[in-house]
Formats: C-alpha cells, sequence, structure tokens
C-alpha cells in the first residue's frame, strides 16, 4: 500500500481509475489521504460512463458538473435497482393532458391553458406549491411548449404558437394552423411545428423576422410528434401513420426538402407519439406500436438498430433518455413508468402510479436524482438520492 503515496499524483489517479466501486470504497476508509484520492471525479468516470444517469454522455460530456461522480455512482444503483421514494407532489381536480419541462433548478408544467414554473426544493423534496411564474395566452389547452435560453414557446388547440419572454413579460402569438399544433422544437434560429390540420411549418425567430414562417410542408398525416436535429441542419416528424405515407420523415431545415424516411413496416394506426434525438445520426421514437426503437442514419434507414416492446402491449406516450445506458417510458394505462437499459431487452424497473385510477403519464423528465411523471390528475416524484437497502431515508 505504501507504494502508492510515492507514485505521481497523475500516475496514482491513472491506476485508480482502473479499479471497480468495492474496491475504491474499500480504500476511501484506510486514511485520510486516500479517501481524498478516491474521491475525485477523475477516479469514478470510466465507472461512471458504464452506468444508467450517472450524467456522462456517450461522447464523454458530463451534463451534471456540480455533483461529484461518486454521488451519482450512488444513486445510479439505486435507479437501477428501483429505490425510491414516491409522492404525488401536486394533484388537481379536473383531468388534464399536461406536459412539462426541466430547467435547471425550475419545473415548467402545463395545465389546461396555462403554463406554470415551478421552484425545485432545495432538499430534493419534491417542489414549492406555489408558482414563480404563470405563461398564459391561449384560449385552449396547451398541447406542448419548449424551452430555449430566453424564451418558453407554446403549441396550443387553438392553433397558435405564443413565445414568452422567460425573464419579462414581452409575449408574441402567431396565428400558426387551421387547427391544433400538437407539437413544436426549437433550435439554430428557427420554430419548427406540427398540426393536426397535415402541415409542419418553420418559423423564423430571427430579431428581423420573428413570426415569419419560412416554410409550410404538406405531410400528408397529422403530426404527432418532431424533434430538431442537434446539428440543427434537420429534423424529424412523427406522424399518425393513417395514410400512406411513412410514419417517420427527416427534411431539411433549410429547404424544407424529404431527405429520408425512417422504417418500412409500420403498420395502420402506429402513430409516433414522441422522439428524441441524441446525436445529429441517432434518435429514439415511440407510439402506439408499443415499441421504443433506436435508429442509426449511418447504418440504416429501412430498419431500427435496436427495438424494446412494452410488456403489457401499451401504447408508449413518452421516452426520454440519459444519452447514455438508460431510456424512460410512459405507458398509456395505469401510469406505468419503465426504466430500460440500452444493453438489454428486458424491462430493467416498472413504478405504477395511478392505481387503481387509469391515466396515461403524458411527459416525463429526470435529472440526476429524480423522475417526474405528469398523469390525467397528478404530478408524480420519484426520488432515488440517499435511499438504503430498504428503500428509506
Amino acid at each position: 500500500m505504501l507504494f502508492l503515496y510515492h507514485l505521481p499524483e497523475d500516475i496514482l489517479y491513472l491506476v485508480l481509475s482502473y479499479l471497480d466501486c468495492q474496491t475504491l470504497n474499500s480504500l476511501s476508509q484506510v486514511c485520510k489521504k486516500m479517501y481524498n484520492f478516491t474521491s475525485r471525479d477523475v477516479v469514478w468516470k470510466r465507472i461512471a460512463k458504464e452506468c444508467i444517469n450517472s450524467g456522462i454522455t456517450q461522447e464523454g460530456r458530463d451534463i451534471f458538473p456540480r455533483i461529484p461522480l461518486k454521488d451519482r455512482v450512488k444513486i445510479s444503483q439505486n435507479w437501477r435497482r428501483g429505490r425510491c421514494r414516491k409522492e404525488a407532489v401536486l394533484k388537481w381536480k379536473n383531468n388534464l393532458l399536461p406536459w412539462m419541462q426541466l430547467d435547471g433548478g425550475v419545473l415548467y408544467l402545463s395545465q389546461a391553458a396555462d403554463i406554470r414554473a415551478y421552484q425545485l426544493r432545495t432538499d430534493g423534496r419534491g417542489l414549492q406549491r406555489k408558482p414563480v411564474a404563470v405563461y398564459s395566452g391561449h384560449r385552449e389547452d396547451v398541447c406542448r411548449f419548449i424551452m430555449t435560453e430566453s424564451h418558453l414557446i407554446s403549441a396550443g388547440v387553438d392553433g397558435k404558437i405564443i413565445l414568452h419572454q422567460k425573464q419579462g413579460s414581452f409575449s408574441m402569438e402567431y396565428s400558426a394552423h387551421n387547427q391544433e399544433v400538437n407539437c413544436i422544437d426549437s433550435k439554430g434560429g428557427v420554430i419548427v411545428s406540427g398540426s393536426r390540420d397535415r402541415t409542419a411549418r418553420v418559423w423564423s425567430l430571427s430579431s428581423n423576422r420573428l413570426g415569419e414562417c419560412l416554410h409550410t410542408i404538406p405531410t400528408l398525416d397529422r403530426v404527432w410528434s418532431l424533434a430538431i436535429s442537434p446539428s440543427q441542419s434537420s429534423f424529424v416528424t412523427g406522424t399518425a401513420c393513417c395514410g400512406h405515407v411513412a410514419s417517420l420523415r427527416i427534411w431539411d431545415v433549410e429547404s424544407c426538402q424529404l431527405l429520408t424516411c425512417l422504417g418500412t413496416d409500420f403498420r395502420r394506426g402506429a402513430g409516433v407519439l414522441d422522439v428524441v434525438y441524441e446525436s445529429p445520426s441517432t434518435l429514439l421514437s415511440c407510439g402506439y406500436d408499443t415499441f421504443i426503437r433506436y435508429w442509426d442514419v449511418r447504418a440504416s434507414t429501412r430498419k431500427c438498430v435496436m427495438e424494446w416492446e412494452e410488456p403489457h402491449d401499451s401504447a408508449l406516450y413518452c421516452i426520454q433518455s440519459d444519452s447514455n445506458h438508460m431510456i424512460a417510458s410512459g405507458s398509456s394505462y395505469y401510469g406505468v413508468v419503465r426504466l430500460w437499459d440500452k444493453r438489454q431487452t428486458r424491462c430493467l424497473q416498472t413504478f405504477s402510479l395511478s392505481s387503481p385510477t387509469s391515466s396515461p403519464v403524458y411527459c416525463l423528465r429526470f435529472n440526476s436524482t429524480h423522475l417526474y411523471a405528469a398523469l390525467a390528475s397528478a404530478l408524480y416524484a420519484l426520488d432515488f438520492k440517499g435511499l438504503d437497502s430498504r428503500g428509506r431515508k
């Protein structure tokens, strides 16, 4: 053991980085000096990259740099084993179709025609019940909304898009579509919207052309979901699959020309309800056909490279990825949330949030310690932080 203390620090860190969790935890108890060495992020990065929801992406980017990797590896074991404290942190009387976004320490939740911003509690126990901001303007329910650095952009049943300034009172309203706007995304100075009216539209966000429609794409089918690629050069639309066109199509942002179609064997009515990009060439999709599919356009556009089937044959309303190994999905019955490890085909963990009343999970979001799931009448929080082997705080 003594020889370790005589090694240069960079060599010592390299040696420690090849050890497993159990050995590192044992070494940390030897002395204060070894505890300090074994607590550094550089020692845990290799282990963290193999853990689910540790905040380390496939490219090595760290999503949660303020939380020590050693702590995140420990919490990752709770995610894997399903150890959490479950709580309904918000309830409302009328059934809604809520959507939400997490932005740092604030959770944004749509409730009917408004979007409310709730501050997450610093002790990790849910959120403050009183909203810190309310964004209004739609005459009917909000369908989807997204966040940029400076704006909240919402789309509603009334066919409108509203651009809200996050800090301030400025807002701008677009008369966007003839029917409800089901989905929306924004990157690279544009907004892309998709509607029940069988069109997708691209809108300018530049100050001199704000609110101008740049392109209208006839999709020949209702658009349920869309996402702009991280490269900002293309976007994907997921449609209802009620016609004779592919339900997943990728379009060029500038020209709005069709670039490619994904898949060939979607059955009629197997609409795509959510799509999520992980990189410019890889994305996830889910929907009425009960599958999560992982697409890599570098390998094939005809077939997905991996797929996971919902065990109870339920439609999948929403998905989120940690950009590495974990996927979380929300099902259409009994508020079922499932965790998946991409390296295996079977579901990793299942949480039922709404028994005995059945409700879809309309949206879910997670960070390193919590998962939030929005159901028809309540918002649930699953707290994975600091639980012992019996699931106690």
